[in-house]
């Protein structure tokens, strides 16, 4: 890789909110690292290879909101995203997180949500995928519920995972119909109802908290 992990762990500890400045920051280079609050991430699709992306381009249909995309790059900083819990709970930075948690994903460039509703999106006509609201605004839209595949019971980097989106029941979907204009080349994403064998996701390159310690 073009980036090292080092130089990697550098540039998001500079970038990340003022709350991570307390805490040290480890890039993530095995398998098997344990996903916490906090944790800043890429998540690649498993059938594709392509990584959860966005940007700064709104959906020319739908709901017009940020859109979000597969990307095919490895390096590209537009596809971390910081893992959040729900407002309003326990869970705190450094908690790791079970199976069957919520959690929210933030797109850690523009700040906005992992977002999805009822609009259809753009290719396939499915749930629309999009990113939405800021640091302090953000609604049950955001809420993903995690869903680990086979016996493990927290997640880890090495771990087949599903996203359920609460309010419409549709999982965090990929596929190869790709668009041809604004974002040539990158592939949709998108929300379906059922569970198939192209909406698992696997947690890769990244920068992780350590767990924190129970007191």
């Amino acid at each position: 890789m073009a980036v090292s992990f080092f130089g990697l762990a550098v540039f998001l500890f500079l970038t990340l909110d003022s709350e991570y400045t307390s805490t040290p920051v480890y890039a993530a280079t095995s398998e098997g690292v344990e996903i916490t609050y906090g944790s800043v991430l890429k998540l690649m699709h498993e059938k594709t290879r392509f990584r959860l992306h966005s940007h700064d381009v709104p959906y020319g249909s739908g709901s017009g909101q940020q859109s979000v995309t597969g990307f095919p790059n490895v390096d590209d900083a537009n596809s971390y995203w910081i893992v959040r819990p729900m407002p309003e709970t326990s869970a705190k930075q450094g908690d790791n997180i079970k199976s069957g948690s919520i959690i929210r994903l933030q797109h850690m460039k523009t700040r906005r949500w992992l977002h999805s509703h009822l609009h259809a999106s753009p290719i396939s006509g499915n749930l629309e995928v999009s990113c939405f609201g800021d640091d302090g605004n953000s609604d049950t839209g955001d809420y993903w519920r995690l869903e680990i595949e086979g016996k493990g019971k927290t997640w880890r980097q090495d771990q087949r995972i599903r996203l359920l989106h609460v309010d419409t029941s549709g999982y965090l979907h990929s596929h190869d119909k790709k668009y041809s204009r604004i974002a040539g080349g990158q592939q949709e994403v998108c929300g379906v109802r059922e569970k198939r064998a192209d909406n698992v996701w696997l947690a890769v390159e990244g920068v992780y908290l350590p767990v924190s310690e129970s007191k």
